[in-house]
């Protein structure tokens, strides 16, 4: 099958050209727990009211892509319950972890934040992952820290990456961080995402990657991109 011609995605600070062969969009950590009021971030302490919109707006990105069969790579945050894979006690982990935390000062919920297994570790009912996406487990904020996610990329010839997911200031912030490392071209898409804490560490992200790390588009202008390759007819079969 012939590859689609380029399509140029409006972003700041300039326009991102990308080749949707060479694309995929990385939905982080949108669990349960990120994204309900009753999972262990809003029982922490944190407002998840724009949680609502962010899983909204994930689901239009998502459709778009799937549409052009760009594929769809879900990274998921948690741990077994033996907490073995969650670093060592003392360290900075034990240390910083919110979910790890609030496990040892809630003992009520010991074994329920993010754990392997439980509703509060599993995706959204609205983005299920379907038949063909891939999901990556991972332990810590960055997506590519001790995971196969670089191998999965580079076996697919990707070079672009559309970023969607929890918590900007934080697990998205520190994917992007790494991808960027990688010399991948990272795209966060802002209103797809929710920040942990005020909007003006959100902001700081955005400022952030559009400055240093790579680009910042929102979901209409990414969808809308998408849709003229639809339009077109065109499609690509893989990324081999």
């Amino acid at each position: 099958m012939t590859e689609p011609d380029n399509i140029e995605i409006p972003a700041e600070p300039e326009v991102l050209t990308i080749q949707p062969q060479r694309s995929v969009v990385i939905v982080v950590d949108m669990q349960n727990g990120f994204v309900s009021t009753d999972g262990y971030l809003a029982r922490a302490g944190y407002d998840v009211s724009g949680a609502a919109e962010t899983v909204e707006n994930c689901e239009k990105v998502l459709n778009a892509a799937r549409r052009v069969a760009i594929p769809i790579v879900y990274l998921q945050m948690g741990w077994f319950s033996e907490m073995h894979d969650a670093g060592r006690v003392g360290g900075s982990n034990w240390h910083k972890s919110t979910a790890w935390r609030l496990m040892r000062t809630r003992t009520d919920l010991a074994g329920t934040a993010i754990t392997r297994g439980t509703w509060d570790y599993e995706i959204v009912d609205q983005l299920k992952p379907r038949d063909g996406d891939i999901v990556v487990p991972k332990t810590r904020l960055s997506g590519f820290f001790e995971t196969n996610l670089d191998s999965i990329l580079r076996a697919r010839k990707v070079e672009s990456i559309a970023v969607v997911g929890i918590a900007t200031n934080v697990c998205v912030e520190a994917t992007i961080r790494d991808a960027f490392y990688r010399d991948y071209l990272p795209l966060l898409i802002s209103d797809a995402t929710n920040e942990a804490g005020p909007q003006y560490l959100k902001d700081a992200t955005v400022f952030n990657v559009q400055s240093f790390l790579g680009w910042v588009t929102d979901t209409q202008r990414f969808c809308g991109a998408l849709l003229s390759l639809q339009q077109s007819g065109r499609r690509f079969a893989d990324n081999t």
